[in-house]
Protein backbone atom coordinates (compact mmCIF):
# COMPACT_ATOMS: atom_id res chain seq x y z
CA UNK A 1 0.00 0.00 0.00
CA UNK A 2 3.48 1.83 0.39
CA UNK A 3 3.62 2.39 -3.10
CA UNK A 4 -0.34 3.20 -3.72
CA UNK A 5 0.44 6.57 -1.42
CA UNK A 6 3.56 7.41 -2.92
CA UNK A 7 1.46 7.37 -6.63
CA UNK A 8 -1.33 9.06 -5.06
CA UNK A 9 1.36 11.84 -3.79
CA UNK A 10 2.72 12.07 -7.02
CA UNK A 11 -0.49 12.56 -8.69
CA UNK A 12 -1.42 15.29 -6.32
CA UNK A 13 1.97 16.70 -7.19
CA UNK A 14 0.82 17.31 -10.23
CA UNK A 15 -2.76 17.98 -10.03
CA UNK A 16 -4.20 22.28 -10.61
CA UNK A 17 -4.35 24.52 -7.90
CA UNK A 18 -7.65 24.78 -8.46
CA UNK A 19 -8.63 21.41 -6.93
CA UNK A 20 -10.64 21.40 -3.97
CA UNK A 21 -8.62 21.20 -0.99
CA UNK A 22 -5.37 21.61 -3.18
CA UNK A 23 -3.02 23.38 -0.25
CA UNK A 24 -3.86 20.33 2.29
CA UNK A 25 -3.42 18.01 -0.10
CA UNK A 26 -0.04 19.57 -1.13
CA UNK A 27 1.22 19.27 2.64
CA UNK A 28 -0.42 16.35 3.07
CA UNK A 29 1.73 14.87 -0.38
CA UNK A 30 4.65 15.85 0.84
CA UNK A 31 4.15 14.02 4.34
CA UNK A 32 3.85 10.98 1.88
CA UNK A 33 7.05 11.32 0.01
CA UNK A 34 8.69 11.43 2.97
CA UNK A 35 7.24 8.27 4.77
CA UNK A 36 5.16 6.63 2.26
CA UNK A 37 4.58 3.32 4.98
CA UNK A 38 4.04 5.51 7.71
CA UNK A 39 1.57 7.07 5.76
CA UNK A 40 -0.08 4.07 4.66
CA UNK A 41 -0.13 2.35 8.26
CA UNK A 42 -2.15 5.84 8.62
CA UNK A 43 -5.01 5.28 5.99
CA UNK A 44 -5.48 1.29 6.44
CA UNK A 45 -7.62 1.62 9.01
CA UNK A 46 -9.93 4.08 6.68
CA UNK A 47 -9.49 2.16 3.23
CA UNK A 48 -10.26 -0.71 5.14
CA UNK A 49 -13.43 0.72 6.63
CA UNK A 50 -14.39 1.90 3.63
CA UNK A 51 -14.41 -1.25 2.07
CA UNK A 52 -16.09 -3.13 4.93
CA UNK A 53 -18.80 -4.81 2.99
CA UNK A 54 -15.97 -7.13 1.10
CA UNK A 55 -14.84 -10.59 2.04
CA UNK A 56 -11.33 -10.70 3.26
CA UNK A 57 -10.82 -13.21 0.03
CA UNK A 58 -11.67 -9.67 -1.70
CA UNK A 59 -9.52 -7.46 0.28
CA UNK A 60 -6.22 -9.89 -0.26
CA UNK A 61 -7.34 -10.28 -3.82
CA UNK A 62 -7.64 -6.47 -4.09
CA UNK A 63 -5.77 -5.09 -7.67
CA UNK A 64 -3.42 -2.17 -8.06
CA UNK A 65 -6.04 -0.17 -9.65
CA UNK A 66 -8.26 -0.66 -6.58
CA UNK A 67 -6.18 -0.02 -4.06
CA UNK A 68 -5.03 2.90 -5.86
CA UNK A 69 -8.46 4.30 -5.87
CA UNK A 70 -9.16 3.59 -2.52
CA UNK A 71 -5.99 5.58 -1.38
CA UNK A 72 -6.98 8.52 -3.62
CA UNK A 73 -11.22 8.26 -2.15
CA UNK A 74 -9.21 8.83 1.34
CA UNK A 75 -6.32 11.19 1.01
CA UNK A 76 -8.79 14.49 1.55
CA UNK A 77 -9.87 12.93 4.79
CA UNK A 78 -6.15 12.74 5.69
CA UNK A 79 -5.49 16.00 4.20
CA UNK A 80 -6.46 18.87 6.85
CA UNK A 81 -3.14 20.81 7.40
CA UNK A 82 -1.83 18.76 9.83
Amino acid sequence: MAAAVAVQADAIRQEAGATTNHTNRVKWAKQAFIDPQAMANKMSWAILAANAASTLAQIQAATDASLLSAVAAAVDTFADGT
